[in-house]
């Protein structure tokens, strides 16, 4: 079989199982569901290597063209590292800051209501001091969400940016080979996303609706993989994504809840800021697709 389809098969089909207990049990009420949520992180690594067993190209030259290495330009790939290091949490903040001028975040800065009566559902009893909890949260997503978050982000991004975006952008263009990456990346949170996950107020159009986020987002990571020939900037970007997207929605208030759909980095104020941020990105630092000639000899090198 081919490679790709091989990845794409493995990745799908082993999220799905590694789902399969929410479907079966009490969906995203499971008390395993942060496990099963991080081995499913898993899944597209599993992808790559059963594509490189299909390919039957050496290992380490294999690690190279999937982007583990840092790179022909390593100090590019480094000040790429640090750009998603703090930028990522510099367009969280952003984000919950025009969400507020839009009228779609409602502060409370004083009482914090949102945040304590998260802590309330949860059981977790409420500290005296809740204004520093949320600072030392974000600070603590800032500095350390990428190092905390890294093998999980890495087992994502070796399959989504690391394999998939140089062959998707190489036969089909930039722009084409981005969007559709981040689709397919999208599409494949599904078993999570059809049960609600991130936008609870959508039920199963979650599914759909996140797979647009992954599109615009997917640009962004991708323009990092392309621009330094590695996965790691987008490894850590992904990381920090994850360990600051939520934190500033806290602020919110529990008698006007913010409406995720809308508010925030994953809500449509993001999706406009990051694909605002990818089209700059794309028309003041063009990148290159790898050569489709290449590529396709990878993909037929075993039938």
């Amino acid at each position: 079989m081919k490679p790709l389809p091989v990845f794409l098969a493995v990745a799908f089909v082993l999220s799905w199982l590694v789902a399969l207990p929410l479907w079966l049990g009490s969906g995203l009420g499971h008390p395993l569901m942060p496990v099963f949520g991080m081995l499913m992180m898993f899944t597209p690594t599993l992808g790559v290597l059963a594509a490189w067993r299909a390919s039957r190209v050496p290992f380490r030259e294999w690690a190279r063209e999937t982007g583990l290495t840092l790179g022909e330009r390593k100090g590019r790939t480094l000040l790429l590292v640090l750009a998603a290091w703090l930028g990522v949490p510099a367009l969280v903040a952003l984000a919950a800051a025009l969400s507020v001028a839009a009228g779609l975040l409602t502060l409370d800065l004083d009482g914090l209501s949102l945040y304590r009566a998260q802590l309330e559902a949860q059981n977790v009893p409420v500290p005296a001091g809740l204004a520093t909890g949320v600072v030392i949260q974000f600070v603590i997503g800032v500095v350390a969400g990428p190092l905390l978050n890294a093998l999980p982000s890495l087992g994502e991004e070796w399959g989504w940016r690391g394999y998939l975006v140089p062959r998707l952008t190489g036969t089909r263009g930039i722009v084409a080979g981005l969007m559709l990456s981040g689709a397919i990346w999208g599409l494949w949170h599904a078993p999570l996303t059809l049960l609600g996950y991130n936008y609870p107020n959508l039920g199963a159009g979650a599914a759909l609706y996140f797979t647009g986020f992954c599109v615009v987002a997917g640009v962004v990571l991708g323009w990092l993989r392309l621009r330094s020939g590695s996965v790691w900037p987008a490894v850590v970007a992904h990381g920090s994504l994850n360990a600051t997207a939520g934190i500033l929605l806290l602020l919110g208030d529990v008698a006007e809840p913010p409406n995720l759909a809308l508010a925030g980095l994953t809500g449509l104020v993001g999706w406009v800021l990051l694909a605002i941020l990818g089209a700059v990105l794309l028309r003041i630092f063009p990148v290159r697709a790898p050569s489709a000639d290449r590529l396709a000899g990878r993909q037929t090198t075993s039938t």
